[in-house]
């Protein structure tokens, strides 16, 4: 809801628990007023009375006061824009206009003009999530945007602030991690291409939140290439976080005459509610607003790669169909090795034709074979890089990024192509939609698995450009291809977990975690990624044991299952050398998770304990149901099993556990069951509860 004071100069954006306020002086400053629980605009108003402090000379009163910061003038803060012209540098903007934004979810629009260039502010809230987005529109000479962040957001005067955020590498993303705020800057970011496996463009402060109390304000930003989120904490104390697309100030894009730019959305939420209430209003979003058709259960899938690496072939991949089909998965995947000279990585991509060797007649026999099993049928692809040994890169070698005079970094025997030429743009959708229409597909695993390293564009005027437009030429692809394959689903992989973000997330109807199948690591993976995204989008594998693609361990199906089934579950391991017990098993493993599903996908997640050795578990609730997943990764001789305590029920009501056969209160602990289903190291078990 947009509320507007009469003066027509003091917004007031609500959602169902939150406000967010701001207001213009008469000279034109637009000040931050509020962001945190429900106010009036009476109370907006009164906020915007009050005088800015007198720092002069050495300090500025609009330093950490300002709703969107920019360079030039009196202040000394970090930018969220920078404008360079063949004459001057920095902006000195002027009032133009306020509207609203058009749809249902309404918004608000504060226009503001320097010369040629028009900066317009986005503002919608939805539930309590402020989208914020900035779209830059020149009408005079060439300028160049050295730095045009999405939003700067500003928090209430605080003592004690504490930051988290979610670090991590290859095979260990994800991962939490809390600090005390200090004065000075904190910076996170990517200046890879993609968003990456080192950070999550998502931190998040408070002082004494908990899990399930206390204030949180966090901020997550939707962008799929390099990006920088800046935290600084003022010398008066104030804190600000600014963020947007590119790591540097170098250079972001030139802006012809009638060109324009739109930055990406910079969300923001504050919760009341702790961590694992803002973790649920962040999940509640994105399934209302950003996951494509996130009503719709995602299916069981088993994926070749572990089973067979590049080894395939058709008579092959048909046998792990059946047995697939015989443990009740939906969907078959052939990972990478279908097309090209792809016997290796070290050929093939850019040919996305089948390899005739491997599959004569092309993927349609085997997709129609797949089909008659009663599965869907899904492919992996990695359209954005291409191999030296191709036909593609020996036709066209200059359609790369390379730096002229230099070597050409091979990452994983593989080049990245250069996404921001057209004529790269064009090969990629006729391949792409020759492809998806010449066989019955229904899944498309979509990989990058490299960094950017050379990032040039010999010839190009404005080289720059190209980090930039690869990820808007990327998102208008996966936009093109949905539009003319509507019943074809996406999966964002990088490596695993290098590139989740918002907006990849709004094209893809779920993510590739990490490369780490074990079962034990991904308990810490999949709690850190539970902070910002909703398990709707995780996918999940249960592989073979011992774990041979990474440390050897060794655990139980039980134990893999149920680690796995707190995601959108998938089965990785060679099917063709699971004994008939094991695949019995698996059967009763996937029909359970297929009766939780619509719990664990669509439900609110409860962190009951976090992954740190011993017990840990999560809940998932939904309605009058709940399904509580449980793993006791160590145990000591006569130490017992710690009890839980269920969250997000009715207190007053009664739950049946099958498992159990115990009748639980909504508010008392789970205890009896965990002792009698956990038994040993590596053990997991799941307890169903229905309200009676």
């Amino acid at each position: 809801m947009l509320e507007i004071a009469d003066n027509g100069r003091t917004w007031l954006l609500s959602g169902p628990a939150s406000s967010y306020a701001v207001h213009l002086t008469e000279d034109d400053e637009l000040l931050h007023l509020h962001w945190g629980p429900r106010i009036t605009l009476a109370d907006a108003e009164a906020l915007a009375v009050r005088p800015l402090p007198d720092y002069w000379p050495f300090e500025s009163p609009l330093d950490g006061r300002e709703e969107y910061p920019v360079e030039g003038g009196p202040r000394f803060v970090r930018p969220a824009l920078s404008v360079r012209t063949e004459e001057r540098r920095g902006t000195e903007w002027h009032f133009e206009a306020h509207d609203s934004e058009p749809g249902a979810d309404g918004g608000l629009r504060l226009r503001f003009r320097d010369g040629g260039l028009t900066i317009t502010l986005h503002y919608r809230i939805r539930h309590d999530v402020v989208e914020r987005w900035v779209s830059l529109g020149n009408e005079g000479p060439a300028l160049e945007l050295l730095r045009a962040d999405a939003a700067t957001w500003t928090l209430p005067e605080r003592v004690g602030w504490r930051l988290s955020q979610l670090h991590g590498r290859w095979a260990a993303e994800s991962r939490p991690a809390a600090s005390p705020l200090t004065y000075g800057e904190k910076v996170v970011g990517s200046r890879r291409g993609h968003t990456g496996h080192q950070h999550l463009p998502w931190v998040a402060l408070d002082t004494d939140a908990t899990e399930e109390h206390g204030e949180v304000y966090g901020c997550a930003l939707g962008w799929s290439g390099s990006w920088r989120i800046a935290v600084a904490q003022l010398p008066d104390a104030r804190v600000q976080i600014t963020g947007g697309a590119g790591h540097d100030d170098s250079g972001l894009l030139r802006l012809e005459s009638g060109q324009s730019y739109t930055t990406p959305v910079f969300a923001g939420l504050w919760s009341d509610g702790g961590f694992g209430g803002a973790s649920r209003a962040w999940h509640a979003y994105q399934r209302a607003y950003v996951i494509p058709h996130a009503d719709r259960d995602r299916p069981v899938l088993f994926n070749s790669w572990e089973a067979t690496e590049f080894d395939i072939s058709e008579e092959q991949q048909s046998a792990l169909a059946r047995r697939a089909a015989a443990i009740g998965v939906e969907l078959f995947v052939v990972d990478d090795g279908w097309f090209g000279r792809r016997t290796s990585d070290r050929a093939g991509l850019g040919d996305w034709t089948p390899n005739p060797d491997r599959f004569p007649k092309g993927l349609k026999p085997l997709a129609d074979h797949v089909h008659s099993l009663g599965m869907q049928f899904g492919i992996w692809v990695e359209p954005e890089m291409v191999n030296p040994d191709s036909d593609l890169y020996r036709e066209h070698p200059d359609w790369v990024q390379f730096q002229a005079g230099r070597k050409r970094t091979e990452l994983r025997n593989q080049l990245v192509l250069n996404l921001a030429r057209e004529d790269v743009q064009d090969y990629l959708w006729q391949q792409l939609d020759t492809l998806l229409s010449s066989a019955p597909i229904d899944y498309v695993k979509w990989d990058f698995n490299r960094a950017f390293t050379d990032a040039g564009w010999p010839g190009e005027p404005y080289p720059q450009r190209l980090w930039t437009d690869h990820v808007h030429a990327l998102y208008a692809l996966l936009d093109r291809l949905r539009a003319a394959h509507p019943g074809v689903a996406f999966e964002s992989c990088s490596g695993g977990g290098g590139r989740i973000d918002l907006g990849i997330m709004s094209r893809t109807d779920q993510v590739w975690t990490s490369d780490n199948t074990d079962p034990l690591d991904r308990l810490a993976i999949q709690h850190g990624f539970s902070q910002i995204h909703p398990a709707r989008v995780m996918a999940a594998w249960v592989t073979d044991s011992p774990n041979t693609q990474l440390n050897g361990r060794v655990s139980s199906l039980r134990f893999r299952f149920v680690s796995s089934m707190a995601g959108v579950l998938g089965v990785g391991g060679d099917l063709t050398r699971w004994s008939e017990e094991e695949l019995a098993e698996a059967g009763e493993w996937v029909a359970l998770y297929k009766e939780i599903r619509p719990l664990v996908q669509h439900g609110d997640l409860y962190r009951l304990r976090p992954p740190t050795g011993g017990l840990s578990a999560v809940q998932y609730v939904r309605g009058d149901e709940a399904v509580v997943l449980a793993w006791l990764q160590a145990q000591s001789y006569g130490e017992p099993v710690p009890a839980l305590r269920l969250k997000g029920l009715d207190p007053a009501a009664s739950y049946e556990c099958p498992e159990t056969g115990e009748i639980h209160r909504g508010a008392v602990l789970l205890h009896h069951g965990l002792r009698t289903g956990l038994r040993g190291d590596l053990d997991a078990a799941v307890f169903r509860l229905r309200r009676m």
